[in-house]
């Protein structure tokens, strides 16, 4: 049995259990406790705040976590990523008055910087050489400026609609997170293999994101270049028509390159061409 801690509640809560559930792994969440156990996967679940989760892992209270590589740096506990799980994406970002005459880094030398993040941005200013006060807040960094708290602030920026509405600009993107595994690296061999299947379902799960089945009907002339333009994962998939010079052909494409290469496609004969969505694709 393996304890993974995730966030209480929010967008990584939600992110995380879905996950989890994309992998096979039953949640009961309709009644929330603090610890509750999958029924079909030997998996138990701990509730926590988002910045504790670290802690608890390296303590062994949990193997393992699922919490944003921001947590893991500020904290500074020793536990290892043992994933990058491909959600939860945001950047901790320095942003100045609207107003302010910015020119570069140096700016900010002998300034207040609001921020929940001090770790991260006094390893920032160390590496630029910059002497600032870091004024620490857990909460509204983003009013700090404008209550004279602070002449800048160091937070966490996802769309910066809430910089704009407090009269702030982004100026230095300093750290980039996402939500990742985490492991305290003292794992039991049982305890290791469940993990290692968690991580199997976790790549076929990543695998198969933002990719599309697509097939169609093709002249046999056209199997050479339609190959080229559709190279898939290995090769595509030739099978002969009954009708004769025509096979069908099915490849791997991924979604962001579909229209184009359809219209590839069509420019060299294709026809009846059909797109479908995938649930898994096992590497």
């Amino acid at each position: 049995m393996l304890r993974l801690a995730i966030q209480s509640k929010g967008r990584l809560n939600e992110e995380s259990t879905a996950l989890l559930r994309e992998i096979g792994i039953d949640i009961d969440d309709s009644r929330r406790k603090f610890l509750s156990q999958a029924p079909n996967f030997p998996l138990e679940l701990l509730y926590m705040r988002d910045d504790d989760i670290p802690q608890v892992v390296a303590s062994g209270t949990a193997a393992l976590g699922i919490v944003g590589l921001n947590e893991v740096e500020e904290r500074g506990f020793d536990v290892q990523v043992v994933a990058k799980l491909g959600f939860g994406g945001c950047r901790i970002s320095l942003a100045v008055p609207k107003g302010a005459d910015y020119g570069g880094p140096q700016w900010f030398a002998g300034k207040r910087i609001a921020t929940s993040y001090p770790r991260i941005l006094k390893r920032w200013l160390q590496e630029q050489g910059i002497e600032a006060r870091i004024e620490v807040i857990t909460g509204s960094v983003e009013i700090a400026p404008a209550a004279d708290i602070a002449d800048a602030i160091f937070d966490i920026v996802s769309s910066g609609g809430t910089l704009v509405s407090n009269g702030l600009r982004e100026v230095e993107k300093v750290f980039f997170s996402e939500a990742v595994l985490i492991s305290n690296g003292q794992l039991t061999p049982d305890q290791q293999q469940v993990l290692d299947e968690m991580l199997f379902r976790i790549g076929s799960a990543q695998v198969s994101r933002h990719k599309k089945y697509i097939l169609m009907n093709l002249p046999q002339a056209a199997v050479e270049e339609a190959t080229r333009i559709l190279p898939a994962m290995r090769s595509p998939t030739i099978m002969p028509l009954a009708a004769e010079g025509w096979c069908s052909m099915h490849s791997v494409v991924e979604e962001a390159d579909l229209w184009d290469k359809i219209r590839q496609l069509k420019a060299i004969g294709a026809e009846g061409i059909l797109v479908l969505n995938i649930d898994k694709i096992i590497p």
